[in-house]
Parts: C-alpha cells; sequence; structure tokens
C-alpha cells in the first residue's frame, strides 16, 4: 500500500473514532456500564492511533492491531445488544409478534440495532492499515542482518 494511502486510512480512522465518540456523547449513550464499553474503545482507540501516527513500530502497530480487533467485537457485541433491546421491546409492546415481523421490528426499532457496526468498520480500517505495513517488513529486515 503506497505510504500516502496508508496514512489517509489512518486519517479515517482518527476522524472516525472523533465523530463517534462525538455522537455518542450527542446522545447521552452512557445510561448503563454497558453504554460505556465504545466510549472506552473509542477513547483506547484514539491513544493508540496517535502513538502509531507519531511512534510506528512493531510494539505499537501490534497493540494497534489488537485494539483494532477488539473494535470488531465492540462492535457486533453493541450490534446484539442493540438488537436484544429492540426484541425485548417489541415483545413488550405486541407479544404475538415472531419470526420475519419481530425481525423487522427489532431492525426498526428505536434503538438503532446496526449502528455500532460503525465500530466494526473503524476497525478493519485499522487492520487495513497494518496490512503488510513498512515497519514489519523493516523489523525483519534488521532482525536477520543483526544475526549474520
Amino acid at each position: 500500500m503506497h505510504q500516502s494511502l496508508r496514512q489517509l486510512v489512518l486519517a479515517l480512522v482518527f476522524i472516525g473514532i472523533l465523530g463517534l465518540e462525538v455522537e455518542l456523547a450527542l446522545l447521552t449513550h452512557a445510561e448503563s456500564a454497558s453504554q460505556w464499553i465504545p466510549h472506552v474503545a473509542l477513547v483506547i482507540g484514539l491513544i493508540a492511533t496517535a502513538v502509531v501516527h507519531f511512534r510506528p513500530a512493531p510494539a505499537t502497530l501490534r497493540v494497534f492491531q489488537a485494539i483494532a480487533a477488539g473494535f470488531l467485537i465492540v462492535g457486533a457485541l453493541g450490534v446484539y445488544l442493540h438488537l436484544r433491546g429492540n426484541v425485548e421491546f417489541a415483545l413488550e409492546r405486541d407479544p404475538s409478534l415472531s419470526g420475519l415481523s419481530l425481525i423487522w421490528k427489532a431492525l426498526r426499532g428505536a434503538t438503532p440495532a446496526l449502528a455500532p457496526g460503525a465500530l466494526a468498520q473503524l476497525g478493519l480500517l485499522g487492520l487495513l492499515y497494518t496490512y503488510k505495513h513498512p515497519v514489519f517488513a523493516e523489523h525483519s529486515t534488521s532482525m536477520a542482518d543483526s544475526v549474520d
């Protein structure tokens, strides 16, 4: 991946993290302990993104990869929690719902069911940024040179 494209991907991760955090703050997404999970993940991700930008090293890139993978997990967990809440609410209003009609109600419920997927997308972008990163190649070359 060309270096300027790689930097653009990292900038998208940084801007995306800031945007999601502002969005969550505006929605006052902090009413329960589970609602704090994305806030914590985003703050950690913001710090890791800055560290990787200023100090790209194999260790910082590995930590960044782990955090990006964590974004995938937190995003999937968020989709599950949003859907579960919407299903519970829909069933409280109409206990006779089931099958496709229940799924449809849950997807279109008051809580945006697929919104946490945005966090997973940022995780994928973070992993893309680290894919075949030149720092890994430089590190393995320098390790091989020191062995000789």
